[in-house]
């Protein structure tokens, strides 16, 4: 077990649990030796509920389970081997020295994950900028939401998962929720939909499969994967010629309407039934429902976003909020369902390849001089923007000779997977620092242990952007050093000797003044304040200011509105009023006086559907789609430690209709091979009729033969860069037919 706080009889640690963006409020508290977690039901997020793998975080606490000390691969044996802190640290630093005397900054390159703290996620930009002078830096957060982004910044001028909080949800008339399986990626937000239909609200799930979430719902629309942007120009379509759009909303509060217009009448219901597989019926009755109520929201998640269209599918989404007024006003809007525990946070603060703290463009000249100003450093001496993580991956063992990854397992979560693990081995060094023996970290020259969630404090940005603390509860074994620690020592043997502290407070308190008049402005949010509230909603300026603004008129950057009063629409609490030279309260609603564009109007996406980057043909007739299951997350790497969850879910399946398992003649439980242009994975087939016969489905969690990324299509969004996860061409067989080529890649 872990090495315990100082004594068993205090109180339980309040903080935050290290899975999704939702960041569920839990105790923690030591006892008998034991970390166990407790109920915190005055978290507004989850209000005490807690899924599976909540309740049984504290498993990874377990010395057993986990890293806790360097290791270094022995030259001679080929095999990772223990050593010092001093050792591990001295060839990470000369390698990387090495690698940029004789191939120049770029030759090294920097991963980040996004589950990473504020504070690690803004000293890990800094570093790669600042210490080794790369561009060459991205996170795996990029396969998360980044199309939602680039189509919420590109509409409102500004990115934030949720613009609303989630307490909202249950006050609206009607949600639409595409491609997101809440009962088992965020089972505690499904209360809020559950809520939503308790209130006379409803609730329509668009989702190839008939999920344990579509089947909440009071209508499921199942297209075939990769047509979703179809099908919100058919719906927007509907609109428009039954005289719903909101025309003085479009006239007072928008811009593009008419570029846009074209695009949506030219996907009549006929075609859009073709196209997708939804009947003209239901089409109908979509659009009557959420049209019906005085308000509405489009909530979306990783089924319409990771594709290779996946920003103008997110746009055209959100073209349908604000052609019918449904957005810049209370229980309205569109909506991402931010993934990873801190993908909001994490892209914010300068791991993305073109971003700075606070959301700031890289290429951007004031954005670079702020930003340098804050560092100490010349604002030309910071390096341009580098390549996306799909980009940056595929490019290893060619120009980028050297990689540092910290708190990601690409061999099993990028696209194309088999080809990014042969990319790995390439490369002439990689050091890995995380909490486990990863896929990825077991390919490593140096792995570096580092403390988890409950063995340091640090915030985090949740999915409706409200920054939380979450502390630390336990002692780290003996042998594991925080990441900040890690970057520091590097820096110092690297030249740089100032500028990355170890506490994080005091890194924290530099992100502030970094953020500082940014997009995501966190410069009024404190430590004192996150310990004294249930988190702070960005933006949040110091002292209420704000200087694109005026402070008079309540607004605050990113377009929202602090509110006039304590109570907000239909009973939610947003918090005390703002007023000049005060503290700011934050944002908990975004865009309702202006959006964050330069004239304040929301921008309409000119986007018309095309195909998926891979469609379906003769040799490759039916398509993968893949996600994942209520008991794993992301690529596993710690969730597969738990007993508890492998017992739910062991590993890997198919899951196919009765009539596909019929024609490639497998039964429930049979091994079925699956097979794209990219290579072959195997897992135990599951048949249900809850899928389109036209499409398999297979989790993403596990390594090995049944690793679903294996078969995945890297092609790549061209705004986002977002690789097309959810769409590709695939065949089934027996897996007995050519099994010497399981989880093989095509040269």
């Amino acid at each position: 077990m872990p090495n315990l706080a100082p004594s068993d009889t205090a109180p339980p640690t309040l903080t935050h649990c290290p899975y999704c963006a939702l960041q569920c409020g839990m105790g923690l508290a030591v006892d008998g030796g034991r970390v166990e977690v407790v109920e915190r039901a005055d978290f507004p997020v989850n209000r005490g509920a807690l899924c599976g793998k909540g309740r049984t975080a504290p498993a990874l606490l377990d010395r057993a389970a986990r890293l806790t000390e360097p290791l270094v691969r022995d030259p001679e044996t080929g095999e990772l081997a223990p050593a010092s802190w001093d050792e591990a640290l001295g060839v990470i630093a000369g390698r990387l020295q090495g690698t940029r005397d004789e191939h120049g900054a770029d030759a090294v390159a920097v991963f980040g994950g996004g589950g990473l703290t504020n504070e690690k996620a803004y000293a890990l930009g800094k570093f790669a900028r600042v210490v080794l002078g790369t561009s060459q830096i991205d996170y795996n957060g990029r396969f998360c939401m980044s199309s939602a982004a680039a189509a919420g910044r590109k509409a409102f001028g500004v990115d934030r998962g949720l613009p609303f909080p989630l307490e909202d949800i249950p006050r609206t008339g009607c949600v639409i929720l595409v491609g997101s399986n809440l009962a088992e990626t965020m089972p505690p937000a499904l209360r809020y939909f559950t809520e939503l239909r308790e209130n006379g609200g409803t609730l329509i799930v668009i989702d190839p499969r008939r999920t344990k979430t579509a089947e909440q719902a009071d209508l499921h629309l199942a297209p075939r994967p990769g047509t979703d942007l179809a099908l919100a120009l058919g719906m927007l379509h509907l609109v428009v010629t039954q005289g719903r759009t909101d025309e003085a909303f479009i006239a007072e509060r928008t811009t593009g309407w008419e570029g846009a217009r074209p695009a949506v009448m030219a996907h009549w219901p006929e075609l859009v039934e073709r196209i997708t597989g939804v009947p003209v019926p239901q089409l109908r009755r979509a659009v009557e429902m959420f049209c019906a109520p005085e308000n509405a929201m489009v909530l979306t998640a990783r089924g319409p976003e990771q594709q290779a269209k996946g920003t103008d599918t997110v746009g055209a989404w959100i073209n349908l909020c604000l052609a019918t007024g449904r957005a810049g006003r209370p229980l309205s809007g569109y909506g991402c369902l931010t993934g990873q525990g801190n993908g909001q946070g994490g892209r914010e603060h300068g791991q993305k390849a073109d971003q700075l703290p606070g959301y700031r463009d890289l290429a951007d000249p004031a954005a670079r001089a702020h930003v340098a100003e804050v560092w100490g450093v010349a604002p030309e001496s910071l390096p341009r923007p580098g390549r996306s993580a799909y980009e940056l991956l595929d490019a290893l063992g060619g120009d980028i000779k050297s990689l540092i990854l910290m708190a990601s397992n690409p061999v099993v979560s990028a696209p194309r997977a088999a080809h990014i693990e042969e990319r790995l081995r390439s490369l002439d060094f990689l050091a890995v620092a995380d909490v486990v023996l990863s896929e990825t970290a077991a390919l490593a020259d140096v792995v570096l242990p580092v403390t988890q969630w409950a063995e340091e404090t640090g915030t985090l940005t949740n999915l409706e952007g409200r920054v939380l603390l979450r502390r630390r509860a336990v002692t780290a074994p003996s042998g594991v050093r925080s990441d900040l620690d890690v970057l520091s020592e590097l820096a110092a043997r690297l030249g740089v000797e100032k500028g990355f502290p170890t506490d994080p407070e005091e890194v924290f308190e530099e992100l502030r003044r970094a953020s500082a008049g940014g997009a995501a402005d966190y410069s009024g949010i404190t430590y004192r304040r996150l310990v004294e509230e249930d988190g702070v909603f960005w933006p949040c300026p110091e002292n209420g200011e704000t200087g694109t603004v005026d402070p008079m008129d309540g607004a605050v950057p990113g377009g929202g509105t602090a509110p006039k009063s304590t109570k907000a629409p239909d009973g939610a609490a947003p918090g005390p009023a703002k007023t000049p030279g005060a503290q700011h309260p934050g944002t908990p609603r975004l865009f309702l006086d202006r959006f964050a564009t330069p004239d304040g109007r929301a921008r309409f996406a000119a986007v018309t559907h095309r195909p998926a980057a891979e469609e379906t043909d003769a040799e490759y007739p039916v398509v993968l789609t893949t996600g994942r299951v209520l008991a794993q997350y992301q690529s596993g790497a710690q969730t597969r430690r738990v007993p508890e969850l492998n017992a739910a879910a062991p590993g890997p399946f198919v899951q196919l209709h009765p009539r596909l398992a019929d024609r490639i003649g497998v039964g429930e439980g049979d091994p079925v091979a699956v097979v794209s242009r990219r290579g072959r994975a195997v897992a135990p087939a599951r048949i249900t009729t809850g899928i389109r016969a036209d499409t398999v489905f297979m989790p993403f969690h596990w390594a090995g033969e049944g690793r679903a990324n294996t078969l995945t299509n890297p092609a790549l969004d061209p705004t986002s860069r977002m690789p097309e996860f959810k769409v590709c061409a695939v065949r089934l067989e027996p897996a007995a037919h050519r099994a010497d080529e399981v989880n093989s890649a095509p040269a």
